[in-house]
C-alpha cells in the first residue's frame, strides 16, 4: 500500500505579473514597482526592506506573500530594548526545573553531568520567531518596525540575515534548508543603518492613488457600495493633504468604510463623516483640526 502523498506547496509565481495576480486574489493590490520588488526577493532569496508611512500596506504584504506561497508566517515585532534572546530562543526554566525534580524523586542514578546535559534537550527550548522561521523552512519572516529596535539588535539581525544560521551552544547550529522570505518594515521613525539596507532589496511604499484605493476597498469590502468606496477614498486622500499627526492609511480607510456601512450609510455626507471620524483619525488634535475646517469641502461629493 503506497504512502499518502503529502500536500504540495503552491508553485511560486513565474514572473511579476503572475505574482501580482496571485496577490490580487488574496485582496492585496500592489503597484508594479512593489510587485517587482517582492518577486525579486522571492527568486533572489534576498530580504525585502519596506519603508513608508504607517498604514500603506507593508505588514499586509508579508501576510499576502505567505498566503500566496503557502508558507508559514513568523512575525517579530520590534521595540526599544528588544534583545537577541527574545528574537531567537530561550530555555523553558519551569519545565527544566520540573524535569530535575522528577529525576531526583525517581532517585535517578545518572551522573551529574548527564543530568545537567539532559536539561538542555531540544524539548526544553522555546523557539522565538527567528529560530522558528529557520527551522520551519521554507517560511516567511516578518521583521516588523525594525526602526523601533536598538542599534545593537540591528547589528545582530544583520549577522543572522547574512547566512541564515543560528548557533545554539548546547545543541549546535541551525541552518535553514531554504532561506526564508524576509520582509522588514520601517515607519522611518529613525534611519536604519546602511549595512542592513545593503543586505536587502529596498522599496518605498506610497499611499495608493485614488483608483487603486477604490479597488482595494471594493476587493476587501465587497459589501460596501461602489459610490461609498469612491467617496471614502476621495475623503481619505483629502485628509492626507492636511497637516495631521497621523495621516490615515489604507487600514483606516477600510475601517471607515466598514463603520459607514454598519450605520447603513449609502454615501458619505458631512454629518455622517463627522460622527465616524474616530474610525479614520486616531488623535484628538487631528479630529479637532478636521472638525474646525469646512466639513463640506472635505466630505462633499466633489
Amino acid at each position: 500500500m503506497s504512502e499518502p502523498t503529502p500536500p504540495s506547496r503552491p508553485v511560486l509565481p513565474g514572473d511579476p505579473d503572475a505574482l501580482a495576480a496571485a496577490l490580487a486574489a488574496t485582496g492585496y493590490l500592489p503597484d508594479e514597482g512593489l510587485t517587482t520588488a517582492a518577486y525579486l526577493a522571492l527568486v533572489m532569496h534576498r530580504p525585502l526592506f519596506l519603508e513608508g508611512e504607517a498604514g500603506v500596506g507593508k505588514t499586509a504584504l508579508a501576510r499576502a506573500l505567505a498566503e500566496v506561497t503557502g508558507r508559514p508566517l513568523y512575525r517579530l515585532q520590534c521595540y526599544e530594548g528588544l534583545e537577541a534572546s527574545q528574537a531567537l530562543y530561550d530555555w523553558d526554566f519551569g519545565r527544566q526545573l520540573l524535569h530535575l525534580r522528577a529525576a531526583e524523586a525517581a532517585h535517578d542514578g545518572h551522573a551529574t553531568e548527564e543530568l545537567e546535559a539532559s536539561l538542555y534537550d531540544r524539548r526544553f527550548l522555546l523557539a522565538r520567531p527567528l529560530l522558528q522561521a529557520l527551522e520551519d523552512s521554507p517560511s516567511v519572516l516578518l521583521v516588523d518596525e525594525v526602526d523601533r529596535a536598538d542599534d545593537e539588535f540591528e547589528a545582530f539581525l544583520l549577522e543572522v540575515l547574512s547566512d541564515f544560521t543560528i548557533s545554539i551552544p548546547e545543541l549546535g547550529t541551525v541552518r535553514a534548508e531554504t532561506p526564508p522570505l524576509v520582509v522588514l518594515t520601517s515607519n522611518r521613525t529613525r534611519e536604519v543603518h546602511d549595512a542592513l539596507k545593503r543586505r536587502c532589496l529596498y522599496h518605498w511604499l506610497e499611499h495608493p492613488d485614488f483608483e487603486r484605493e477604490v479597488a482595494i476597498l471594493r476587493s476587501r469590502l465587497p459589501q460596501v457600495t461602489e459610490e461609498l468606496a469612491r467617496q471614502v477614498a476621495r475623503a481619505t486622500a483629502k485628509l492626507r493633504t492636511l497637516d495631521l499627526l497621523k495621516p490615515p492609511g489604507v487600514a483606516e480607510a477600510m475601517d471607515w468604510a466598514t463603520a459607514l456601512h454598519a450605520l447603513g450609510a449609502r454615501e458619505l455626507d458631512p454629518d455622517t463623516a463627522a460622527r465616524t471620524l474616530g474610525a479614520v483619525l486616531k488623535y484628538r488634535e487631528d479630529t479637532d483640526r478636521v472638525q474646525a475646517l469646512a466639513r463640506g469641502a472635505l466630505f462633499g461629493g466633489g
